[in-house]
């Protein structure tokens, strides 16, 4: 019986994500990102404006929805 696991996305890929609902809390890398080649993962609080940037890497999250 073969096992196919999904590869963990490349963190720190883009400048810019979109995230919904469903991702929350936000935490950059995300959880779906790689961890080991990337910042400590951090958590953004991005429910009341609707946009958060992580300061160890730049990266710009949008809140969709």
């Amino acid at each position: 019986m073969s096992t196919s696991t999904k590869p963990a996305q490349t963190p720190n890929a883009q400048q810019r994500y979109q995230v919904h609902a469903a991702d929350l809390p936000l935490s950059c890398p995300m959880p779906a990102m790689s961890l080991w080649n990337s910042h400590p993962r951090v958590y953004l609080p991005i429910e009341e404006t609707g946009w958060a940037k992580c300061a160890y890497c730049g990266a710009e999250y949008t809140l969709v929805g």
